[in-house]
């Protein structure tokens, strides 16, 4: 079914929106929580909520793209549980990706102040749209979808290596600009 007319079903109150919205997204969004949480029960409530939220959120909200839209709910609730649940165990494949970031994102002190953290997310942003697509792709699917360099290798046809040297050049790319601009020390 197309986005726009799941959108219509949710601002009707159709509880087959639900459905479809499940049908279309939920395995993308079980994919982005499992990167997250790594815990399939975990995985299951997250989409559970995810769906409630978009439930609740449309209306008055009117997301275009509906993908976009899902995926960032999908992240943020599972970004929340794994907080949650951080203090019991520790979650190596998203431990891992942030701590690749960690070197050119973190500087001294947290970035705590939102006026910082406003420069600094529309520096990234500036960042990624004046990527070569190809390392873009790579960049976001790793940092943003927390897919293993695996995975984004097998998908892309390429060797790990290959998309490992990518990520690292990215990375060094990102903290000189960012060095540069005095967003991190």
């Amino acid at each position: 079914m197309e986005d726009q007319l799941i959108i219509e079903k949710l601002n009707e109150r159709s509880e087959d929106a639900v459905t479809e919205l499940y049908e279309k997204y939920g395995r993308l969004c079980k994919g982005i929580s499992r990167r997250i949480l790594n815990n399939e029960q975990d995985v299951e409530e997250c989409l559970n909520d995810v769906l409630l939220a978009v439930w609740n959120k449309v209306p008055p909200e009117n997301p275009d793209p509906l993908s976009s839209y899902i995926c960032r709910i999908t992240r943020n609730i599972s970004l929340n549980r794994y907080h949650a649940n951080k203090a019991q165990k520790r979650n190596s494949s998203y431990d891992l990706a942030l701590e690749e970031l960690e070197g050119c994102l973190a500087g001294d002190s947290s970035v705590e102040d939102e006026i910082l953290a406003k420069e600094l997310e529309r520096e990234v942003n500036d960042f990624l749209s004046g990527m070569k697509k190809t390392d873009r792709i790579i960049f976001v699917r790793r940092y943003w979808f927390l897919e293993s360099i695996s995975e984004i290798a097998e998908s892309m046809g390429w060797s790990s290596n290959y998309v490992t040297v990518h990520l690292h050049r990215s990375r060094k790319r990102l903290e000189k600009d960012l060095k540069g601009k005095g967003l991190i020390l």
